[in-house]
């Protein structure tokens, strides 16, 4: 029952492409025992997302020609692919369960990226800069939880 209710909860922001609002986080900490921390984390990074992208990006891109993101229509797969990354990342927080990236972000993910010839070593190293930024926003322990669902992100595209 709390998984189907989280998950909708979540396809229902998915849909519009939106983070969770302040007031689904509040009902699901208080339906489902959500601890505070992460509920704080999720809001900040809901309120932070675009300026977390935008910095991952820019760290990501430090190696411009390392990582293969050599025009302006890359660049704006990375700032949207990042955005999803994120906010799949927050919503497996809050569920507490990874197996929400397996199902909507990794499934065939690899594959696709391998098929379209988009460098998957660029693509973790852009999420880990974003798991660092995130970190850097949400304080260490908070960081720790949220670093759970990046590096699951990474380790599918590995």
């Amino acid at each position: 029952m709390m998984e189907n209710t989280i998950t909708s909860v979540i396809t229902s922001f998915d849909l519009q492409g939106k983070y969770m609002d302040m007031s689904a986080l509040q009902q699901l900490k208080h339906d489902f025992q959500i601890d505070e921390p992460r509920v704080c984390a999720a809001a900040l990074i809901r309120d932070h997302a675009a300026a977390i992208v935008k910095e991952a990006v820019a760290k990501s891109l430090s190696h411009t020609e390392e990582n293969g993101i050599h025009t302006t229509r890359r660049y704006a797969a990375c700032v949207r692919d990042l955005d999803f990354y994120l906010r799949y990342s927050t919503y497996a927080m809050v569920a507490g369960d990874t197996a929400l990236l397996d199902e909507r972000v990794l499934n065939g993910l690899k594959e696709t990226y391998l098929a379209l010839g988009v460098p998957l070593t660029a693509t973790v190293n852009a999420i880990q800069a974003m798991k660092d930024v995130t970190t850097e926003l949400v304080g260490i322990d908070a960081g720790r939880e949220i670093s759970i669902y990046f590096d699951h992100l990474c380790a599918g595209l590995s």
